[in-house]
């Protein structure tokens, strides 16, 4: 009897490889050869050439500009007053005034 264990590799297995290998290298050259990306990456392309919602994008200027916009937007929404719903009776309060309503009627509730 013969050990298969220290045998060399069958030809159909390294055959096997061989063909994976090939067919992998050809979709590597098809993907290199015919691909084209579909349009143009947001980040430092020129403004005109994006859609309006994506203009902020365009340079770090406009990003820098629209962060700044979006911090001064959110801290007056965190520390202001403001309707949401005016039927409903709905407000917008600033958070510390929030969590002190919170908090002083869930303490009467005790």
């Amino acid at each position: 009897m013969s050990d298969h264990s220290e045998s060399a590799a069958r030809p159909v297995s390294l055959l096997t490889v061989v063909i994976l290998l090939l067919v992998f290298g050809a979709f590597l050259f098809f993907v290199r050869s015919y691909y084209q990306p579909a349009s143009v990456s947001a980040v430092n392309a020129a403004a005109e050439n994006l859609p309006k919602d994506l203009e902020w994008r365009a340079t770090s200027e406009a990003r820098r500009k629209a962060l700044q916009e979006t911090r001064e937007k959110e801290a007056k929404a965190a520390t202001g007053y403001a309707w949401i719903d005016r039927s409903a009776g709905s407000v917008q309060l600033p958070i510390r005034r929030a969590m002190e309503l919170t908090a002083a009627e869930y303490g009467a509730r005790k």
